[in-house]
């Protein structure tokens, strides 16, 4: 394993242990995303949408950033679904919707990774299986699509959201399906690619650009993975031009 990597996972577990607020989740195998934790309390929001939701650690992470803040999660794997609803099915504020997200409606396939959080609904590329072990492809879901701007109501009256987005590959997509919401959204956090990583992906310089152009600025990267010193992937936050603090 990673030596990074370990001493997230030692850190997460330390957190949870040490926190009675998480023992609940940690029973149920999931640890909050502490590696976002100081992104979080820098910034200032009335609500999160958490695109790429997984088993609740983001959303998690979020709860205990911001108590009793609305959060809405999307997820389409209906197993990472259920223990999402374990760890947060009692919050009233916490919303989980089981749809995957693009910029039209419909069905696709979803390429299943042995880890789940690497799923994509783009086949996984040779690079990605030889840079992180245990995300080969081991089947196929198909799944409900539907844009991030058919959800709106869900967070009508809102103006300063933060859109996460840990999709895998198909930020681009879900972006170009969400132009309405991103007017209500102070700040954009995406996990992005540097390398293609997944067949047919938008790699990071094209998101910034789309962006760019719905007006939002790249404010800072974090939590970055490199192979012999190429930078692979970030989590990057955009902010909105008018919205920089």
């Amino acid at each position: 394993m990673n030596l990074d990597l370990l001493k997230l996972r030692l850190a997460k577990l330390s957190t949870s242990l040490c926190h009675p607020n998480y023992w609940g989740a940690l029973a149920s195998g999931v640890a909050p995303a502490i590696e976002h934790r100081a992104v979080l309390r820098s910034l200032s929001v009335d609500g999160v949408i958490d695109v790429g939701a997984n088993r609740g650690q983001f959303t998690l992470a979020c709860r205990f950033a911001w108590p009793g803040l609305r959060i809405v999660a999307f997820e389409p794997i209906p197993a990472e679904a259920v223990v999402f609803r374990k760890v947060h099915g009692r919050d009233q504020q916490v919303q989980l919707i089981e749809s995957a997200l693009g910029e039209s409606r419909g069905e696709a396939t979803l390429h299943l990774s042995k880890s789940a959080d690497s799923s994509s609904l783009l086949p996984i590329g040779k690079r990605q299986i030889a840079l992180f072990k245990n995300t080969a492809e081991v089947g196929t879901l198909t799944v409900s699509v539907n844009r991030l701007d058919d959800f709106a109501p869900y967070w009508n009256g809102q103006s300063r959201l933060l859109l996460k987005l840990d999709v895998q590959g198909f930020e681009l997509s879900v972006l170009r399906g969400a132009l309405e919401t991103l007017r209500s959204c102070a700040y954009v956090y995406a996990e992005c690619s540097e390398v293609a990583l997944y067949e047919g992906q938008a790699l990071r310089p094209e998101v910034a650009s789309f962006l760019q152009s719905q007006h939002f600025t790249l404010k800072s990267r974090g939590n970055c993975q490199y192979d012999a010193g190429e930078l692979i992937q970030a989590d990057y936050l955009f902010a909105r031009e008018n919205r920089l603090a």
